[in-house]
Order: C-alpha cells, then sequence, then structure tokens
C-alpha cells in the first residue's frame, strides 16, 4: 500500500534508483522473519498451462511493467534513504513448476504465507505452477512481498501475462467509480481517540506465522436502488463477525475500527505498479453491532460512513507517516524508533482490516488453459490486529480468504469466525428472511 512511481527515472552510467514511498519504508522498518509480509494470491484454471510459453509470458508482463522489477539496494550504516533499484530483467527466474504430486497445492498455499520473496532478488514475486494427480487444470499460486505491490497491482502483471500467453487483448477496464459530488458528512460514530475493540484471543497454536481459511460464498443481494454496495455488506458482516466473536470470548465491549484500502487507480496497462491504495478506517459504535441489531438500518449507516471516507482525500497511511519517514536521521535510527512506537500505539490500531478487491475487472483468459474461475487473495494478519479479510468475486461468487497470526488465533478459531462471517453475510441479502 504505497506511492507509485515513474518506471525508470532519467540516470547515467547505473541502474536507475528509487527512494522508498511512505509506505514501503514503514513495512520494511516492521518486517519480522516470524510473521512475512507476503500477499496470497491463488488462480484457479480449467486446463493445463505450457512451461515454456507461461515463463516467456511471465517475462514480457514484467518488461512491460518495469517497475515490478526492482530490488532493494545496499546501503550503508548512515544511509537515510532505502532504495530501490530498476533492474534491466528478472535476477532469477519467477516461475516455478512444481512436481505433481498429492498435497502440492496445501504446501504452495503454506510456503506463500511462510516464505517471502527476498528483497534483495528482482522481481520480488514468485509464481508457483501446480498440478495435482486426482485434480484436473492447474492453480499459479503467487507470494507477493508486501513492501514493494499489493494484490492489485499483481493481479495487472498476471492479466497482462495472461493477454500475451492466449495471444487475445482483453477489454480495457476502467478506475473504480468515485461520487462526484461531496457526500454529506456521516452520522457520528465512535471518537477518533476510543481504544479500539482487539480481536479476541482463541486458541492459538504453537507454531508461529499466519493460518489461513479460503472459502467460496454466494454474493450477497441487493434490492434494486439500494443505497448501499456489496463492500458495506461485507463491511458489516465482518463487524458483526467480530463483535460477536469478542461476546462469545468474553471480551469487553469496545467500539470497532476496521481498516479499508481504498484504490482509485486505473486498471488498465498504464496502471501504476507498486502499492497505491490509501487506508481509511470505519467505526462502530458498540451499540450498532450489539445482539439485536436493525441489519438495515446498519447498511444504510455503514454506506454513508465509506462513502464519505472513499470520497475525502487522504495520504496512504495519515499525515504522520510522512513524518515518520522524513529523512532527518539514518534508517536504521528511523527503523528502531518506528517498531518501539509501533509497539505503543498497538492497543490503538485498528480491529481488523477487510480488503476488498471486488470484481475481478480481468478476464485472466490462458488461451487453452482456459479462464479463471476462482480467484483468492489475502492480506499479512500480522500483530497486533492479527486477523485480515479478504475478498474478490469471479464468475458470480464471492471468493474470501480468511488469515489470522498464530499467535492469536488457532485453526479451529478460523473456522468457528468462517462460519459467522457466512452468517451474518447471508443476513445483510436482500433475500434474507
Amino acid at each position: 500500500m504505497t506511492a507509485t512511481h515513474p518506471a525508470r527515472p532519467e540516470t547515467a552510467g547505473r541502474l536507475p534508483r528509487i527512494p522508498f514511498p511512505v509506505v514501503d519504508e514503514v513495512d520494511r522498518h516492521c518486517a519480522q522473519d516470524a510473521e512475512p509480509s507476503t500477499i496470497h494470491i491463488e488462480i484457479h484454471l480449467p486446463g493445463r498451462v505450457e512451461e515454456d510459453r507461461l515463463r516467456a509470458a511471465f517475462a514480457a508482463s514484467l518488461a512491460r511493467h518495469p517497475r515490478a522489477l526492482m530490488r532493494e539496494r545496499p546501503r550503508g550504516p548512515l544511509a537515510r534513504r532505502y532504495e530501490w533499484e530498476l533492474t534491466e530483467g528478472p535476477d532469477r527466474e519467477p516461475v516455478t513448476f512444481l512436481p505433481p504430486a498429492p498435497g502440492a497445492l496445501d504446501r504452495a498455499r503454506a510456503a506463500s504465507l511462510t516464505t517471502a520473496p527476498p528483497l534483495t532478488v528482482s522481481p520480488p514475486l514468485r509464481a508457483d505452477v501446480v498440478e495435482e494427480p486426482d485434480r484436473e487444470g492447474c492453480v499459479l499460486v503467487l507470494a507477493v512481498h508486501h513492501t514493494t505491490l499489493d494484490g492489485p497491482a499483481c493481479l495487472r502483471l498476471v492479466a497482462t501475462a495472461a493477454e500475451i500467453y492466449s495471444g487475445r487483448s482483453a477489454p480495457q477496464p476502467s478506475a473504480p467509480a468515485r461520487p462526484a459530488d461531496a457526500p454529506p458528512p456521516p452520522r457520528s460514530g465512535p471518537s477518533a481517540f476510543a481504544r479500539p475493540a482487539r480481536v479476541a484471543a482463541g486458541t492459538p497454536d504453537k507454531t508461529p506465522g499466519n493460518g489461513q481459511l479460503l472459502a467460496e460464498l454466494p454474493v450477497p443481494r441487493r434490492k434494486s436502488g439500494a443505497p448501499y454496495t456489496v463492500n458495506d455488506q461485507l463491511m458489516v458482516a465482518t463487524a458483526l463477525t467480530v463483535a460477536d466473536w469478542n461476546r462469545q470470548q468474553g471480551a469487553a465491549e469496545r467500539p470497532l475500527r476496521i481498516t479499508m484500502p481504498v484504490d482509485d487507480r486505473t486498471r488498465g496497462p498504464e496502471m501504476p505498479i507498486g502499492n497505491g491504495t490509501r487506508l481509511v478506517e470505519v467505526g462502530f459504535d458498540t451499540a450498532e453491532v450489539a445482539s439485536g441489531r436493525d441489519i438495515a438500518a446498519l447498511l444504510r449507516l455503514t454506506a454513508e460512513r465509506t462513502r464519505a471516507l472513499k470520497a475525502r482525500p487522504r495520504p496512504q497511511l495519515g499525515r504522520s507517516a510522512s513524518l515518520l519517514t522524513a529523512p532527518l536521521l539514518p534508517v536504521a535510527a528511523r527503523a528502531a524508533y518506528t517498531r518501539a512506537l509501533r509497539v505503543l500505539a498497538g492497543p490503538w490500531t485498528s480491529t481488523t482490516l477487510l480488503s476488498n478487491i471486488g470484481r475481478i475487472p480481468y478476464p485472466l483468459d490462458f488461451g487453452d488453459a482456459g479462464r479463471s474461475a476462482a480467484l483468492w487473495i489475502s492480506a499479512p494478519a500480522r500483530m497486533p490486529r492479527g486477523l485480515t479479510f479478504t475478498t474478490a468475486s469471479t464468475a458470480g461468487r464471492l471468493h474470501l480468504a480468511l488469515r489470522w497470526s498464530r499467535t492469536l488465533l488457532g485453526d479451529a478459531d478460523g473456522e468457528a469466525l468462517l462460519g459467522l462471517f457466512s452468517r451474518h453475510l447471508a443476513a445483510t441479502s436482500s433475500e434474507a428472511p
């Protein structure tokens, strides 16, 4: 979730360099081996892809989007900036064909959560092609280092590779629509200074890292002319899920704050590559998510708040982040300060994160291998949040990735949270009783 820059600034006699944008630097400061900052992307195809042809398509896609061909440049102990070095080509082959074997998909999924692509090797992503003896087609499992790229930017890379692989140009989608008029201020929510609820601990696993659960759900229906969007329905389901979970665990009731990425970039070939979303927070008072709440009223209220937040200009991580990354001190000193501040600010961090990619705007047509009919993306779930919800819709189905920190929750807790979310999302549908 970082600012993007021109693909290749003019330089003479050396590889182009780009100082880390604000969010890249903050994410780099807070890196930890126990919970790598990875994005997991999983694309299911009905047929099998050809090895050489797919590798050539990915190489050509990276050449068309050279901002993805980057690695962290070595620096001295007193350097005041992290810098990206843009390379002329990949340092290594980013596409790997794993040996077909039972359980290969589960192992590739686990690796995408536990092993981040190194920042010192270009590009900072890897794509594993997975086939299993008892599964038709194949699965592309991508692991992306979130310090460099976000999910929508990586999907743009894959979409370009699909067009090159199939030899067919896809219709180019436009940027997400935003209201032209300024929406009215939303009705009051919790105070920005109120300490938000944390996700209550369940039965954590002894293994460090992230756990994950993938599910396919119906897209909730809306009545014609409804003032809310599917994103608002997902937001309400997320808030009610966390509120119910915390009540079940006996946690004290506090207001909820849910981080929501907002992406205004165009989705066409000229889409800026990098981390391009800005983060906003949607608040809910304890009464709004209490037992016996009015779902219709909560949907309308949520729609007011999200519409106002999307229309309001705001730096990607807020104004304070720019001060944290000002190059007044060496990066080593700023890193130590940022990590300490992150620990101190932990109790005031938002409760959870909902990242709704929305309807995938690309056909992801791989020619003879077919079009993708299922696609999952999951965002990191590092503490202190420890739980993220990531959704995308393909072929009329909602694909949910529930991801959690194993220091907070266990696999059985993930199953319980999925059950709560499914029930609450169904309750937001216009067909709900």
